[in-house]
């Protein structure tokens, strides 16, 4: 497997007790929108991502009208499965709730879960990967786009379920790997299937969720990764 992340901090490293200061300061989040923000954000289910990234578009981005658009996002998400699963494996991070079991999570631990490793952050990687794919399809709106695809990631910070570097190394990965993705030549004409499900929909738009709106912009304003909440 081609190795191209870099490796996550050593554990007693300088990088290390940032992440672990970073775990502790965002527990102090429990309870706020941003929490809820961030489990609502754990849901990768491709017709919730791209409901997640409706207000960045600034129109309903339905997976029922655009059944295209969601097909190639599941085809993506198949295509970056196996590569995040063997990263994961071959770093064997331990994720921060299994270090410090009792701190608080948004969400709950299931009874029996099993062992899964932290690095790199593979929700991250679909996030990041999947706004760089609506990026390219809504030019226009790339920029908060790609901000939303910066709170997907810090969500699992906020969340309990990843480090900050295990973020940082997401985003690198999403867009290796959306990069391979988008230039292989079986998967242009399904840039162009989604590209008419988006003009369909700019037809007819119907307006995103407002409450959801808010939150995520409230959380664009604040960046767990490099802020003290």
């Amino acid at each position: 497997m081609p190795v191209f992340v870099p490796p996550p901090p050593p554990p007693g490293s300088e990088m290390d007790h940032s992440d672990r200061v970073i775990f502790d300061t965002t527990r102090k989040l429990k309870g706020t929108e941003r929490w809820v923000l961030a489990a609502h954000d754990s849901n990768l289910t491709v017709p919730v991502l791209l409901e997640d990234f409706s207000c960045a578009a600034g129109f309903r981005l339905d997976a029922e009208r655009a059944p295209h658009l969601a097909a190639l996002l599941e085809r993506m998400k198949d295509f970056i499965k196996p590569t995040v699963s063997a990263e994961k494996k071959y770093w064997h991070r331990s994720r921060p709730f299994v270090q410090m079991p009792d701190a608080p999570l948004c969400l709950a631990r299931p009874p029996g879960e099993k062992p899964s490793f932290a690095y790199p952050s593979g929700h991250t990687t679909d996030g990041w990967a999947t706004a760089l794919l609506l990026a390219r399809l809504l030019p226009d709106r790339a920029a908060s786009i790609m901000e939303r695809g910066r709170i997907f990631g810090e969500s699992r910070v906020v969340c309990g379920v990843h480090w900050a570097t295990d973020v940082w190394a997401g985003y690198m990965n999403g867009a290796t790997l959306f990069s391979l993705f988008a230039t292989a030549p079986d998967v242009t004409p399904l840039f162009g299937a989604a590209q008419a499900d988006i003009a369909a929909l700019q037809k007819a738009p119907a307006a995103p969720n407002p409450a959801a709106c808010r939150a995520e912009h409230d959380a664009a304003m604040f960046s767990p990764l490099t802020q003290v909440p």
